[in-house]
């Protein structure tokens, strides 16, 4: 383990970081993917720093081979694009470059300043980039090519003793996204650390801020669930802070109720991740509409397979807010159609099509898409809804 210093304007030398060594992180780099590694190599050959961050490191250290690697840098994203053929701009605040590789992307960001507060978009050190993440578990920087973990804020220390920090205030850390209290959840489940009881309060008395969250960014965190690792646990914990109401108030409206709904919900969620799952498209999501419509189609009557595109409708109506590519939900609700020996033939949808709900069809009911009770108490906001670009620092893995 190595210490690095810094040296205040009166010359003395500060603590700043500690620096970890393979043996002592015992990240296997064989689970680095290798086109991350080779833009971290193209960043240090133009003579710039370049290190992956957030949520991949964290998963590295756990032993897990992460499915995306961000990378953060000191370079401009005008220089970081004229490094990469396949590079693009994205972003009207704070601009990124997405470095493409066939059908992968890698996100790689500019650090990024404390000036302005929480809400600022100008560039920084990665002294100021560290303090604007969410945890410290998510805020290590991994270098594969001298095969050391930089921590600035004890994050590996937190990790060694299963436990998630915040490094934003805790008077802040919701306000500024709200997203972070899903997200908070999530580790907690999926890397088996604690949430510590001032921050279980806080989400508990800030869980209403995720009413003013857009329903694209709600999508983007639930697909993560449904496609991650532990996706019931995930959902059990959200379910019990009063959050998952912001994410499938109608699910969790069918949970309150009679009936074994709850039950059943959860076995499919969980069957998910169970050794013989198939993994065929279309099946995480078909998991969050099955039981919705097990209950409220007569699969047994005459002329289901005519009313596929009514029944598809009244899927996605359920899963409001979320709003799921078009393609996988008709993915799923086929995968149910056939599990009941009923092939529908391959058509497409108008791209636009927006047909009201027919109430012509006997045994589908509309679901009620008024946000749970907690939720619909929620007055507007007065702070912005978050685009993903423009939201302070989080890990998004």
């Amino acid at each position: 383990m190595r210490i690095r210093y810094a040296t205040e304007k009166d010359g003395k030398p500060v603590k700043k970081a500690v620096v970890y060594t393979q043996d002592e992180h015992g990240i296997n780099v064989t689970n680095v993917d290798a086109e991350a590694v080779h833009i971290i190599e193209r960043l240090k050959a133009g003579g710039y720093e370049g290190y992956i961050v957030g949520g991949a490191v964290r998963d590295l250290i756990l032993g897990k081979k992460p499915k995306d690697f961000d990378i953060v840098s000191d370079a401009s994203p005008t220089r970081i694009k004229k490094l990469f053929r396949t590079a693009r701009i994205i972003g009207h605040r704070f601009r990124l470059v997405h470095v493409s590789f066939g059908p992968k992307i890698f996100e790689v960001s500019t650090f990024r300043s404390l000036e302005g507060g929480a809400n600022s978009n100008t560039y920084g050190t990665i002294e100021e980039d560290v303090l604007r993440r969410d945890f410290s578990l998510n805020a290590l920087f991994y270098d594969p090519l001298t095969q050391v973990v930089v921590d600035y804020v004890g994050g590996m220390k937190d990790i060694q003793e299963k436990r998630i920090r915040p490094i934003i205030p805790l008077a802040t850390i919701f306000k500024d996204d709200p997203v972070r209290m899903i997200r908070a959840v999530k580790y907690a489940a999926t890397t088996g650390c604690k949430l510590p009881l001032s921050l279980k309060w806080q989400i508990r008395r800030e869980f209403r801020l995720l009413a003013d969250i857009s329903p694209s960014r709600l999508t983007e965190e639930i697909f993560k669930i449904i496609h991650g690792s532990a996706t019931a646990l995930i959902v059990e914990n959200l379910e019990a802070f009063g959050l998952y109401a912001y994410l499938q108030p109608n699910a969790v409206q069918l949970m309150k109720g009679k009936g074994d709904f709850r039950t059943r919900y959860f076995n499919r969620l969980a069957a998910l991740h169970q050794e013989g799952s198939t993994g065929v498209p279309g099946e995480a999501i078909a998991a969050l509409v099955w039981d919705y419509l097990e209950d409220t189609i007569d699969w047994a009557g005459e002329g289901i397979a005519e009313q596929y595109k009514d029944i598809f409708m009244a899927a996605r109506r359920f899963v409001l807010p979320m709003n799921p590519p078009r393609v996988e939900l008709d993915q799923g609700v086929r995968l149910i159609f056939k599990r009941h020996g009923i092939t529908i033939k391959k058509s497409r949808f108008p791209e636009r099509e927006r047909p009201p709900f027919p109430a012509r069809i006997a045994g589908v009911q509309r679901p009620d898409t008024q946000a749970y009770p907690q939720a619909e108490a929620v007055p507007k906001k007065r702070h912005r809804r978050h685009r993903r670009d423009e939201s302070p620092h989080t890990d998004d893995s």
